[in-house]
C-alpha cells in the first residue's frame, strides 16, 4: 500500500512516497518535486560473520536521459559510465548518510538514487538527498536518523535566501551551499560564495537549518506509518581504550614521546610505529586483541593532541612551513609549485580560444563549461604502487571543490576572452592536497596573466571532540583526518569565504564549533596569503607569448552573417589565411585568436573589412583591383565599385592608367548607389578631404 507525506519548504511542496515501487528493497522512497521524480533504494547485505573494521557503504545517483525527455549521446544511444555531475552528487548523498550508521556495523550497504523524472524548475540534488535520506529512515537497517538535506542560495543583489534553486536560478549567487542536519546538528556542508564574511555564512546555515526541521518530522511520520523494524544490532564492546592506553605509556611511555615530536613525516611514524610495537610485546597478552589494540593507539594519540600536544610537535593553531613559487614550468601559460609541509601540488594554467570549452550532456539538456579545474593524485605522492585507471571519485570531488573556490574571483564571462584548463598533479600528501590545489590554481593563473578578483588560499581544519570538551586543530595532516572527528575545508580570500566543504564523524556538528573553527581558519587563510603574496601578489601584465594572442571587435549585428558566409565558408576562409580562430557572438562581438602577434593582425584586419559598413558621403581607403576603360574598380574592405574615369580627378582624364595603376591604394568618396544597388564612387571628390 502507498503511503505518502508532503510537506512545503521555501514555496517548494516535496513529496514522498513509500510502499508502491520496489518492494523487494529494505527502503524505498519515491520523492517528487513538480515534474521531478527521484527513486532511492537501500538493501543490506547478508551478515557474513567477518569483521571488516569499516563500513562498506556504496552511494550512487544516476540520472535517466528519458527523464528529461532526451535520448543518450553516443553510438550506443544509452546511459553508460556515470558521468562527473552524478558522482559529486552521490557524494553529497554519501556524506550525508555516512556518519549516521552505528559504530562497528560493516554488512554492505547500496544506496541507489535514481533520478527518473527531471523537470528545469527543481534542485535535483537536494531531491537525491532527501529520497536517500528518507530511505535509509525507514528501512530496516540501523540508522541514526532521520537526516534530511537541501540547498540554499542567496541573491547577489538582493540578498534574499531561497530554498532549492535550479540550476538556473543560482547562476549569480552570492552564496550557495547544500547541507544536511538532523535535530542535534549539522552533518554535511559544501557550497561555494562570493567572497562572503563568515557571519553571513554562520546565518544562512541556521536559516536552513531551521527549515529543515518539517522535514525531520515528514520523515518521522513516514516511518511511523509505513516503516520496517528496524534490524537488531549490537556493537562490539572493545576493551577500555583508556586503560589500555595508560599500560602502553607505563611501558613505553618515552620511546613514544620521542618518535611523537620527529617532525619528518618520512621518519616519525616508522619510529612510531616501532615504539607502540614494542609496547605491545612488553604487554603480552594484554594487548592481543586487535581491535582493541587499534582503539588503544587512537585513544592516546586523540588525547594527547586534545592536551594541545600535536605529532611532530606542532601547536593547534600552527600552519605547517610554506613554500610558494610560479613560473616553474617554462613551456606552460602559467605555473605554480606550492608546498605545506609534505603536501605538495604543481599546477599549470592553459589558456585556450572558445573552441576548448568542455561541452557536456545532462539531464535538462547541453551545457558549456569555459573553466576546467582538474586534480590528479598519483600513487607515488603517497609511496605506494596500484594500477593507473584515470580519476576516481575522490580526485574529482577534490577537483570539483577547488574549482568552486577559484569561481568566485574569476573575471567575468564578457571580460575573460579565454577557456581555462588548470590542472592539480599531487606529487607528495599528508593531507589537505585539494587546499594546496587552490593556493597553487591562484598563482597559476596570475602567472598566466589572467585578472584574477583576489588571491584565494586554502586549509583544512581539524576536530578532537570529547564528550564537552573540544579542540581545533588547523592545518590537519592526514593522520589528525583519519583520527579526528572533523574535516573542514576553508577557502577564502582576506575579504571572506568562497568555498566550504565539511564532513564530520560525531553524526552532528555543534554551532559552535563551527563558528570557532571558522574564526580560527581566517587566521590562517591570511597568513597562508602572506606568503601567496610575497611570491606574486597579482596577475602578470602581459600573458605568455606563446599562449594565444586574442583581441575583440565589435561589429555591426547585421554584418554577422556577411562574416560567416554561406554554411560558414567565409570564416573558415578567413580562419584558414589567418591561422586563427574565431568567436562570433549574437551581439556583434568578435573575438580573434592566434598564436603570434602578426597573425593577429590579419585576422583582425579581415574581419573589420568582411564588416565594414559604407555610408554616404564618407572617405575610405580603397586598393584598386581592376582597371577598364571607363573607370576603376576599387576595394573597400569586403565592398567593390565603380570610379568612373569623370570621378577620377579634377582634370580630364583621357587614360585610366594615367592616374592609377592596379594594387595603387587610393582614398575615395563614397557618393552612393545606382538602381542596381551598385556602389558610386569618387577619388575627384576625395582629393579635398583632408
Amino acid at each position: 500500500m502507498k503511503t505518502t507525506e508532503t510537506i512545503t519548504i521555501g514555496g517548494a511542496e516535496l513529496t514522498f512516497e513509500t510502499g508502491e515501487l520496489a518492494r523487494q528493497a529494505h527502503g524505498a522512497v519515491l520523492a517528487r518535486h513538480a515534474g521531478s521524480a527521484i527513486l532511492a533504494t537501500v538493501v543490506a547485505g547478508p551478515d557474513t560473520g567477518e569483521r571488516r573494521g569499516f563500513l562498506p557503504l556504496t552511494v550512487e545517483y544516476r540520472e535517466r536521459m528519458s527523464a528529461g525527455g532526451r535520448v543518450p549521446g553516443g553510438y550506443l544511444r544509452r546511459e553508460a559510465r556515470i558521468g562527473d555531475h552524478e558522482i559529486l552528487t552521490s557524494r553529497l548523498i554519501d556524506r550525508t548518510l555516512r556518519p549516521l550508521f552505528p559504530a562497528g556495523y560493516d554488512r554492505e550497504v547500496q544506496v541507489l538514487v535514481t533520478c527518473l523524472g527531471a523537470d528545469a524548475g527543481s534542485d535535483l540534488e537536494s531531491l537525491a538527498i532527501l529520497a536517500g535520506a528518507c530511505a535509509l529512515h525507514i528501512s530496516s537497517l540501523p540508522f541514526d536518523g532521520p537526516v534530511a538535506g537541501l540547498r540554499i542560495s542567496s541573491g547577489a543583489e538582493d540578498g534574499a535566501m531561497r530554498f532549492l534553486a535550479p540550476h538556473k536560478a543560482r547562476a549569480r549567487a552570492a552564496m550557495d551551499f547544500i547541507l544536511a542536519a538532523d535535530r542535534r546538528g549539522l552533518v554535511m556542508l559544501e557550497g561555494g560564495a562570493a567572497q562572503v564574511p563568515a557571519e553571513r555564512v554562520l546565518a544562512a546555515i541556521d536559516e536552513a537549518t531551521a527549515a529543515l526541521t518539517p522535514v525531520l518530522d515528514a520523515f518521522d511520520r513516514l516511518r511511523a506509518a509505513a516503516g520496517r523494524d528496524k534490524a537488531a544490532f549490537s556493537p562490539p564492546v572493545p576493551q577500555d581504550p583508556a586503560a589500555l592506553a595508560d599500560r602502553l605509556l607505563a611501558v613505553a611511555g618515552d620511546d613514544i614521546d620521542a618518535a611523537w615530536q620527529i617532525a619528518d613525516r618520512q621518519v616519525r611514524p616508522d619510529a612510531l610505529e616501532r615504539a607502540f610495537a614494542a609496547g605491545r610485546d612488553a604487554l603480552g597478552h594484554e594487548a592481543a586483541d586487535d581491535a582493541a589494540w587499534r582503539g588503544a593507539k587512537k585513544h592516546l594519540i586523540r588525547r594527547r593532541t586534545s592536551a594541545g600536544d600535536r605529532l611532530g610537535g606542532r601547536g593547534l593553531t600552527t600552519v605547517r612551513p610554506l613554500t610558494a613559487q610560479v613560473g616553474y614550468l617554462q613551456a606552460a601559460h602559467g605555473s605554480a609549485l606550492f608546498t605545506r609541509g609534505d603536501t605538495q601540488a604543481l599546477v599549470t594554467a592553459t589558456l585556450g580560444t572558445a573552441d576548448d570549452a568542455r561541452e557536456y550532456e545532462t539531464v535538462l539538456g547541453k551545457r558549456s563549461e569555459r573553466f576546467m579545474l582538474h586534480y590528479n593524485f598519483p600513487p607515488f605522492a603517497v609511496g605506494e604502487v596500484r594500477p593507473q585507471r584515470g580519476p576516481g571519485r575522490r580526485e574529482i570531488g577534490h577537483g570539483a571543490l577547488a574549482r568552486r573556490a577559484i569561481v568566485p574571483v574569476l573575471p567575468k564571462k564578457d571580460d575573460l576572452p579565454w577557456v581555462l584548463r588548470v590542472v592539480s598533479d599531487i606529487l607528495e600528501s599528508n593531507g589537505s592536497s585539494s587546499m594546496a590545489t587552490v593556493c597553487g590554481t591562484s598563482l597559476a593563473l596570475f602567472d598566466a596573466g589572467v585578472p584574477l578578483a583576489a588571491p584565494v588560499a586554502g586549509v583544512a581544519m581539524g576536530l578532537v571532540h570529547d564528550a564537552d570538551d573540544y579542540v581545533i586543530l588547523t592545518d590537519i595532516t592526514g593522520d589528525e583526518d583519519a583520527l579526528g572527528d572533523m574535516d573542514f575545508k576553508v577557502a577564502g580570500t582576506r575579504t571572506g569565504v568562497t568555498a566550504l566543504q565539511l564532513d564530520n564523524k560525531l553524526g552532528a556538528l555543534p554551532r559552535a564549533v563551527l563558528a570557532a573553527a571558522l574564526e580560527q581558519a581566517r587566521v590562517a587563510l591570511d597568513e597562508i596569503l602572506d606568503v601567496m603574496d610575497a611570491t606574486l601578489p597579482a596577475a602578470r601584465e602581459s600573458i605568455a607569448p606563446h599562449a594565444p594572442q586574442v583581441t575583440q571587435i565589435a561589429i555591426p549585428k547585421r554584418t554577422i552573417g556577411r562574416l560567416i558566409g554561406p554554411g560558414g565558408r567565409k570564416i573558415q576562409e578567413i580562419q584558414s589565411q589567418t591561422r586563427t580562430r574565431i568567436d562570433v557572438r549574437d551581439d556583434g562581438r568578435v573575438r580573434v585568436f592566434a598564436k603570434n602577434a602578426a597573425d593577429l593582425a590579419k585576422g583582425a584586419e579581415r574581419v573589420r573589412a568582411e564588416t565594414l559598413v559604407l555610408e554616404v558621403g564618407a572617405v575610405y581607403d580603397a586598393q584598386v583591383v581592376t582597371i577598364k576603360e571607363y573607370g576603376a574598380f576599387v576595394r573597400i574592405g569586403a565592398h567593390e565599385g565603380l570610379v568612373h574615369i569623370s570621378e577620377l580627378d579634377h582634370e580630364r582624364t583621357d587614360r585610366v592608367e594615367d592616374v592609377v595603376k592596379v594594387g595603387d591604394e587610393v582614398r575615395v568618396r563614397v557618393q552612393g548607389a545606382d538602381d542596381r544597388g551598385r556602389l558610386e564612387l569618387s577619388r575627384r571628390a576625395a582629393l579635398t578631404v583632408e
